[in-house]
């Protein structure tokens, strides 16, 4: 008996070395998670259970378990490198089948798929054409490359403040003349074409708390090309320097193309690009302008006793764009930067957490597939619930703890001396016995 159950010693800590020398060669591996060899004692049973005197039949190796805690996370300066601060596993899928892993190094393939360095793509939710995350249906993660189209400005927000103080203006308007208008404020347009525009606005003070406006667009009409004549425009405010009220010109050309003001907003419809035909005239550069027209949002505008500016302006529209650079934020969400200042969301990396981690099944490649014991994957975006965070431009190492390891061999060492000295004393009882007959 002695024998078998020195033998079983032997294995057991056979394969706490094997545990431990898999831990120690691991110790580099990207999201690896250390293992540890879990032993049960063996006794001899009837069917009516263990009896008082019974002696044990050795040891058995119970389970080898992973432990999941979190490694540290490193930086490396590659933005497609991710690690998971927290709770869950990305997502990957091969040809359909699905498996998880805590290492996020990746990269793109020669059809811009996120994959690992073994082709398996990353899984996620796609964005729209609006940047809009397209939730609940996973989909192969992939970096769009393509230029993104421009959009045509549509609406100009802007504070103005008006110098209540202002000289008043009585002389026409000429946009040549600095002396027949207090202040011009030019602002970057865009048609659909994604050309650049410049149209300049003209405030001319022409009486106590009133004001004209002037528009033009590249120094012409808006909606005529050939003719120089800005659209205009009045505004009125109250004594405490808010808007009272504005009006817009329908003088010309006709009142269906008029600059309307509806709630503190001049409406300039659908105003048309102009540009130089071979004899060097103004016409109509086609009808790529924006057909709704600008808004040109008015609310913000004061009239109080300071300097005339620009307080702040934004315009929508821009210029095509071509990818300049990515960021992944801590909810996975991946923002593609284009050479317009302009960024979208492109897709979001999803993360799975399962209710019994020691339930997953290692498939080698620092990968885990569900099994029954597992439970089902519950799959949602970073940091949803109890799901740990993305860290972008870093990556999870290892959890082995290295001096822990060398300690374990020693032990494992010991334990085989001992169990290997336990065989060889039974052994020598056994040589004497047989001396003895």
């Amino acid at each position: 008996m002695s024998f078998n159950i020195g033998l079983s010693g032997l294995y057991a800590a056979n394969k706490q070395l094997d545990v431990t020398g898999n831990n120690i060669a691991n110790v580099a591996t990207t999201g690896f998670k250390s293992s540890r060899a879990e032993f049960s004692d063996v006794y001899s049973a009837s069917k009516l259970g263990v009896g008082s005197k019974t002696v044990g039949n050795g040891v058995r190796l119970a389970a080898v378990s992973q432990q999941f805690g979190q490694g540290d996370i490193n930086n490396t300066g590659n933005v497609l490198d991710m690690g998971i601060q927290g709770q869950g596993f990305f997502v990957l899928s091969d040809n359909g089948s699905l498996s998880y892993t805590r290492a996020g190094a990746f990269q793109t393939n020669k059809d811009n798929y996120v994959v690992t360095s073994d082709g398996i793509r990353l899984q996620g939710y796609a964005a729209d054409a609006n940047g809009k995350i397209i939730n609940g249906v996973l989909t192969d993660l992939k970096i769009d490359t393509s230029a993104l189209a421009p959009k045509s400005t549509t609406l100009v927000d802007q504070g103005i403040n008006l110098n209540s103080s202002a000289d008043d203006i009585t002389a026409t308007f000429d946009p040549a003349d600095t002396s027949t208008y207090t202040k011009t404020f030019p602002t970057k347009v865009y048609d659909s074409q994604g050309n650049e525009h410049v149209m300049d606005q003209y405030y001319v003070k022409t009486g106590q708390n009133s004001w004209s406006t002037y528009t033009l667009i590249d120094g012409r009409n808006p909606q005529d090309p050939t003719s120089t004549a800005p659209l205009s425009g009045t505004i009125t405010f109250n004594p405490d320097g808010s808007v009272k009220a504005m009006t817009g010109s329908e003088s010309y050309p006709t009142p269906d193309t008029s600059f309307e003001v509806k709630n503190n907003v001049f409406v300039l419809q659908g105003w048309v690009p102009a540009a130089k035909d071979a004899s060097g005239a103004w016409v109509s550069n086609g009808s790529q302008g924006s057909a709704s027209g600008i808004r040109l949002d008015m609310t913000s505008t004061t009239s109080y006793n300071t300097e005339t500016a620009r307080l702040s302006q934004s315009q929508d529209g821009y210029a095509t764009g071509i990818l300049s650079s990515l960021s992944i934020d801590s909810t996975g969400v991946m923002f593609a930067s284009f050479s317009n200042q302009q960024s979208r969301a492109i897709g979001q990396v999803a993360i799975a957490s399962f209710a019994n981690e020691q339930g997953l099944e290692q498939m080698g490649g620092t990968r885990w597939k569900e099994t029954f014991a597992s439970g089902i994957p519950g799959i949602d975006a970073p940091k949803t619930g109890t799901l740990g965070g993305i860290t972008s431009n870093a990556l999870e190492a290892s959890n082995v703890n290295l001096t822990q390891e060398l300690v374990e061999l020693i032990k494992a060492q010991s334990n085989y001396q001992a169990n290997a000295k336990t065989i060889s004393t039974q052994s020598t009882i056994m040589q004497t016995i047989i001396q003895m007959t």
